[in-house]
């Protein structure tokens, strides 16, 4: 074996396949925002086809990570009221509005940046239990799983669920928020932001080319746009639940694929 083949042996022939990577090595602009930025998405597409202004939502926030923190700031930049944010400590509120910059500052320079210990005029310390049941346009359960459940469903009193985390919805509170006639925006579009700008980055890789963060984050609202309408096309034309119009689109896609496809791999 001679060292021509070792050094082609050792470079990262399949680079592209890892995403997240840092800016130095191959990675894209905007990957950190990009999960937050689709729930943004999202939720100005659905309260456009509800026909519901910026200026008279209000937005409540479970889970302050990444995901939330990111969705607090580009919806309060949107010109929409963010009411409520928790993350694992409890929450805050304010029916006049939240100052989400002074609240982004506080967790990343803050002591202990937990928002259990924040403190600003008019601002109220509730649970996060009590978050999820506000009087609210939008909720956006951005924390763990199952968080709204068979327990607490008939307690959440919002227009809109918006999934931002993975599962915060179980079956049985899904039923009983369809039921309700509450909009829920399933996780698998919600929050799918992340993973497309990860295929922005795949993308850029084997082109070898690095595209601007304007045109990426374009892109992704292009793409979120569409998926939303198809599914919200979906869920209206039969009379089901956006969750479930996901579902069929994301199973049809696949059959018709494999049709195409036949035997070949």
């Amino acid at each position: 074996m001679d060292d021509g083949y070792l050094q082609h042996a050792e470079r990262p022939l399949c680079s592209g396949v890892v995403t997240g990577k840092p800016l130095e090595i191959g990675g894209a602009l905007g990957r950190k925002d990009a999960t937050g930025r689709g729930v943004m998405f999202t939720a100005l597409n659905v309260l456009e086809v509800l026909r519901i202004g910026r200026e008279e939502a209000t937005v409540a926030v479970q889970g302050f990570g990444n995901v939330g923190e990111t969705t607090a700031r580009l919806l309060h930049q949107s010109g929409i009221k963010v009411i409520a944010a928790s993350d694992v400590s409890g929450g805050l509120y304010k029916q006049e509005g939240l100052d989400i910059p002074d609240i982004c500052r506080y967790v990343t320079t803050g002591e202990n940046r937990l928002l259990k210990d924040y403190r600003a005029d008019g601002v109220v310390h509730i649970s996060n239990r009590e978050l999820l049941g506000l009087d609210v346009t939008i909720l956006i359960p951005a924390a763990l799983e199952n968080q709204i459940n068979k327990d607490n469903a008939d307690e959440v009193k919002a227009r809109i669920v918006l999934e931002a985390a993975n599962g915060p919805t179980t079956n049985e509170a899904d039923k009983i928020l369809f039921k309700k006639n509450i909009v829920v925006i399933p996780d698998i579009l919600a929050n799918a932001g992340g993973v497309i700008v990860s295929y922005f980055e795949w993308v850029q890789n084997i082109q070898e080319v690095m595209w601007s963060e304007e045109k990426i984050n374009r892109k992704l609202e292009e793409i979120m746009g569409n998926a939303f309408l198809s599914v919200w096309d979906t869920a209206t034309g039969r009379k089901i639940s956006p969750r479930m119009a996901a579902y069929l689109i994301a199973v049809k896609r696949v059959v018709e694929a494999k049709k195409i496809r036949g035997i070949w791999p």
